[in-house]
C-alpha cells in the first residue's frame, strides 16, 4: 500500500473571547448554543418576584448585550423606584446593551470585574450561564461576595453548564449535547473548533461543585429550578 505523503493538519489554538465583535452576534450565538434559552429567561423573571420590592437593588453579573436584564425591568415595570445594574467585562457588550436602555432612567451598566467589584446590599443577584467563564481560584470569592451583599431573605438565581457526576454520565451529556448542537445546524467543524476554542476559558463545575461553593459562602436553602442535559439553574435563598 502507497504511504501518503500528505502531511497531517496542525491544530492552531483560538481562545474564545467575548472581546471585540462578539456583541454583534452574541444573541443569535447564545440560542442556537443555550438550550431553552429564552425559557430561563421567563423562569428568571417570575422567580424574581419573590424577592424584587419597590425599593431594591437587583445585579446581573455577565449582562452581555441586557436581553436578560431588559426582560427584568419591564418585567417589573410597577417598581419604578427599583435599581437595576448590569455588570460586564467587556465594553463592547455594554455599548450593545446600553442600545436597549436608553429610556430606562433605573438602569446602570458597567464595565466591571466581579472579583473586584462592591456590591451593595441587594435583594437579588443572577448570573445567566457567566460564573462558568471565572477562573476557578476566584469562583468561591465571588459566592462569598453574593451571599454577604444579600440582605436576608434575598436569592441568587445562578444559571450555569454543568459536568456530570462521573466520567460515564459526562460522556452521555457530551454525546447529547454535540447531537443537540448538530441539530442546530453547526458544522462538525464548528464544534470542534468551539471546543477547543474554550479550553482554559470555560470550567464548568459540577451540580454538587458549585453546591459546594453555595454551602461555604453560607447558604442554607438552596434547590434545582431548571435542568437540562448539562444546563441547570439554582435558586438559593438567603
Amino acid at each position: 500500500m502507497k504511504k501518503s505523503t500528505e502531511k497531517p493538519a496542525i491544530l492552531t489554538n483560538t481562545a474564545w473571547s467575548f472581546a471585540g465583535t462578539t456583541a454583534e452576534h452574541f444573541r443569535e450565538h447564545a440560542r442556537r448554543s443555550i438550550p431553552f434559552y429564552d425559557v430561563g429567561h421567563d423562569i428568571v423573571c417570575k422567580l424574581s418576584d419573590f424577592f424584587v420590592r419597590a425599593d431594591s437593588i437587583v445585579y446581573e453579573i455577565g449582562v452581555s448585550v441586557g436581553d436578560l436584564l431588559i426582560k427584568l425591568v419591564r418585567y417589573h415595570r410597577d417598581k419604578p423606584q427599583c435599581q437595576w445594574v448590569g455588570l460586564d467585562l467587556e465594553k463592547n457588550m455594554i455599548k450593545k446593551a446600553q442600545e436597549k436602555f436608553e429610556r430606562e432612567k433605573n438602569v446602570s451598566l458597567q464595565i466591571a470585574d466581579i472579583v473586584l467589584y462592591d456590591l451593595e446590599p441587594t435583594d437579588l443577584v443572577v448570573s445567566y450561564y457567566c460564573i462558568q467563564f471565572i477562573s476557578p481560584k476566584w469562583r468561591q470569592q465571588v459566592i462569598d461576595k453574593i451571599y454577604n451583599a444579600l440582605n436576608c431573605g434575598g436569592a441568587f438565581i445562578w444559571f450555569e453548564k454543568v459536568r456530570a457526576s462521573d466520567a460515564r454520565f459526562q460522556d452521555v451529556m457530551s454525546t447529547l449535547y454535540t447531537d443537540y448542537k448538530l441539530e442546530q445546524n453547526y458544522s462538525p467543524d464548528e464544534i470542534i473548533a468551539k471546543t477547543r476554542s474554550l479550553k482554559g476559558i470555560m470550567e464548568p463545575f459540577s451540580t454538587q461543585g458549585n453546591m459546594d461553593l453555595l454551602k461555604k459562602a453560607g447558604f442554607v436553602h438552596t434547590t434545582i429550578v431548571f435542568k437540562y442535559l448539562c444546563f441547570e439553574g439554582i435558586l438559593a435563598i438567603k
